[in-house]
């Protein structure tokens, strides 16, 4: 509470309720007078600093150590004395997409610096024989002939790096017939007869598909990095994206327990798994970048611990929040990563291919 003069006036100023105390019973805004001096507000703003931080640690602390006990708090409605899943979620999540962010970059995630190992006899004899396969079906793409004549050349070690520099360029198939260019592709479809033109997916597909071919023909690494890019920045999209999946997996596994549970009752359980899981990323990828800095094994055994207490609390979590039995809720955990990997990786391919058209 502050130390703010209460105001005469019963009006509430933020809503107008009449107000019967101190606190308004509508909006819960302190019937104070409005100016207040410099004072009153530093000691305002520290107060509800402070009392986020005392809320923030009670709740991060039974988060961790307490599987399952703040979703299972929360539907009870004893709220007030941990923050709201919502807003931690959204907290956690930020903080640990700016951790990351300025610790790995798109080049970091698409390593093009380290060189296979060459190829051995057998391997350049395989190769030469699917070579010439594709020679016979095309014999007008000249990098088929520069690949057969590097591997021919046995003075030298070739490797698979050697290979993809002979086809370093871009060139994602389009639908329909293959043209050399956009303005091409444009001109042709004007030509034709409006029945006989592309229709609007095939033309919005090819459009993007020649715009890059166009702008990384020559430069399929830049490309390739800057699809990497795009992906990462969409990714706190797609993990907010997979949260109602979630919960819906959930709902669907738990649609027969006597206890009732409501759709809101697994978003709850699943932001907070979510919270855990943005923790246990970070923490991980901390470790991993201290390996990097360091070189010791120690930081690695680390991150392989923290990557097993994730199903182990996921597990822990569920036994407690929804009160079944260690068989019951083991199934119902083997069955939940299962579907919950199969929405992701649908996901995962969906914002793949937003995130290469939005170059």
């Amino acid at each position: 509470m502050s130390h703010g003069h209460e105001r005469k006036e019963k009006d509430c100023l933020n809503c107008g309720t009449i107000v019967q105390g101190r606190f308004c019973q509508a909006c819960g805004q302190e019937n104070v007078e409005p100016k207040e001096s410099f004072w009153a507000m530093f000691t305002h703003f520290f107060n509800d600093i402070t009392h986020f931080d005392g809320k923030f640690f009670t709740t991060l602390k039974d988060l961790l150590f307490k599987p399952g006990f703040l979703s299972a708090e929360y539907m009870k409605g004893r709220r007030m004395s941990y923050l709201n899943p919502i807003r931690m979620y959204v907290f956690t999540s930020a903080i640990f997409f700016l951790i990351f962010f300025s610790l790995r970059k798109p080049s970091d995630m698409v390593n093009f610096n380290e060189k296979s190992k060459p190829m051995t006899a057998a391997e350049r004899q395989k190769r030469l024989k699917r070579i010439d396969q594709l020679i016979a079906g095309d014999s007008t793409y000249k990098p088929y002939f520069l690949e057969k004549a590097l591997l021919l050349d046995t003075t030298k070690a070739v490797s698979r790096d050697d290979i993809d520099e002979v086809y370093d360029e871009l060139n994602i198939p389009s639908v329909g017939i293959t043209y050399r260019s956009l303005a091409e592709y444009d001109s042709v479809q004007a030509a034709l007869p409006e029945k006989r033109r592309d229709g609007w997916f095939t033309r919005f597909y090819n459009h993007k598909v020649y715009k890059m071919n166009d702008k990384f023909r020559n430069d399929k690494r830049a490309a390739i990095e800057k699809v990497v890019e795009v992906f990462l920045h969409n990714l706190p999209y797609l993990l907010f994206a997979s949260l109602p999946f979630f919960a819906l997996i959930l709902k669907l596994l738990y649609i027969r327990s006597r206890k009732v549970y409501y759709y809101a009752d697994h978003g709850i359980f699943t932001i907070h798994h979510y919270i855990f899981s943005f923790i246990l990323l970070l923490f991980t990828v901390l470790m991993a970048k201290l390996n990097d800095v360091t070189g010791w094994v120690f930081w690695n055994i680390i991150v392989i611990a923290a990557i097993i207490i994730w199903p182990v609390h996921l597990y822990k979590a569920m036994r407690r929040f929804y009160g079944q039995g260690r068989g019951k809720t083991f199934v119902k955990f083997i069955l939940l990563n299962f579907f919950g990997f199969v929405s992701l990786v649908f996901l995962f391919v969906l914002f793949a291919l937003l995130s290469a058209f939005q170059l």
